[in-house]
């Protein structure tokens, strides 16, 4: 009955346009979050956490943060609520060519010897915490070009991220030209289509590269990741510095599990997997390798 009454729209009018948010909900919040997709919740980040669920309640005509919090814990708020409520509060900050050494390392050190050891393979890897996309496209187009120079050479990228709002972004694959200014000149031209309306500034992937990424949502506390088969690489920048120390170990333990004999996974630079009970082992900087 609650549920009903919490998901009727009232007129814009009647809606407290800044319900505060209390210690007590916080934290009812905060800890729903952590147990839910690991993310930490600080007291830091109550005033951003209030400002992102304002959206929510508006959307959902709730004068105030202890209804919406009744309504996200009831089996009906979880049902409709939770992947709504986790759009929200996850953060999702990324770039064509981020860090781009590892593009570097990648290109000139672990591809050429995958391929000694795979002829005629094809790469499997894994971009999570994909975000809006770019940096699965990037994979596209770094692997795509080093296709063109080593025939028999193929791959396919899996990404993945919790956020279905991001996702759906990233599927359309449409870019702002200042988006796309870290790309180099002579990529823009093989792998972006400008719009017919020039004005717009807008761009978008090939459809080609498009066809090289499966997107799908992943949340990382899930037991089971859902692989159908063990990884070559994984790209997971920047997205563990969200998780407290256990809950890193626990996952980069999961990423182990996916990973081939001899596999790869790239970190952010501010990451770090020292201290962590994890069989990897560094090999560039931000860069392991589970050994064979």
């Amino acid at each position: 009955m609650y549920a009903a009454e919490a998901l009727k729209m009232e007129e814009p009018g009647r809606i407290e346009p800044s319900a505060s948010l209390s210690a007590r909900d916080f934290g009812r919040l905060s800890r729903f979050i952590y147990d839910t997709c690991g993310i930490k919740m600080p007291d830091v980040k109550k005033t951003m956490l209030e400002a992102r669920l304002q959206k929510r309640l508006r959307s959902l005509g709730m004068h105030s943060f202890t209804d919406y919090c009744d309504f996200l814990f009831s089996q009906e708020g979880l049902d409709r609520e939770l992947v709504p409520m986790l759009d929200m509060v996850t953060t999702n900050k990324t770039d064509f060519f981020r860090e781009p050494d590892h593009f570097h390392y990648l290109t000139h050190t672990v591809l050429p010897e995958w391929v000694k050891r795979h002829p005629t393979g094809t790469l499997a890897i894994w971009s999570a915490g994909c975000s809006s996309g770019e940096e699965p496209y990037t994979l596209a187009m770094v692997l795509s070009e080093f296709a063109a120079r080593n025939p028999g050479f193929d791959f396919k990228i899996l990404a993945t991220d919790i956020s279905t709002r991001v996702l759906d972004k990233a599927k359309t694959a449409i870019y702002s030209e200042s988006q796309v200014e870290p790309v180099a000149i002579e990529l823009k031209k093989k792998y972006l289509l400008r719009s017919k309306d020039r004005a717009s500034g807008m761009v978008r992937i090939v459809p080609e590269l498009r066809a090289k990424v499966n997107f799908r949502r992943l949340n990382f506390m899930d037991d089971d990741f859902g692989m159908r088969e063990p990884l070559d690489i994984i790209f997971c920048r920047n997205v563990i510095i969200y998780f407290d120390r256990p809950t890193q170990e626990k996952l980069l333990q999961r990423f182990h599990r996916n990973m081939k004999s001899g596999a790869y996974i790239f970190m952010g630079h501010s990451e770090t997997l020292s201290g962590l009970d994890v069989p990897l082992v560094s090999v560039y900087p931000t860069v392991y390798r589970k050994p064979r």
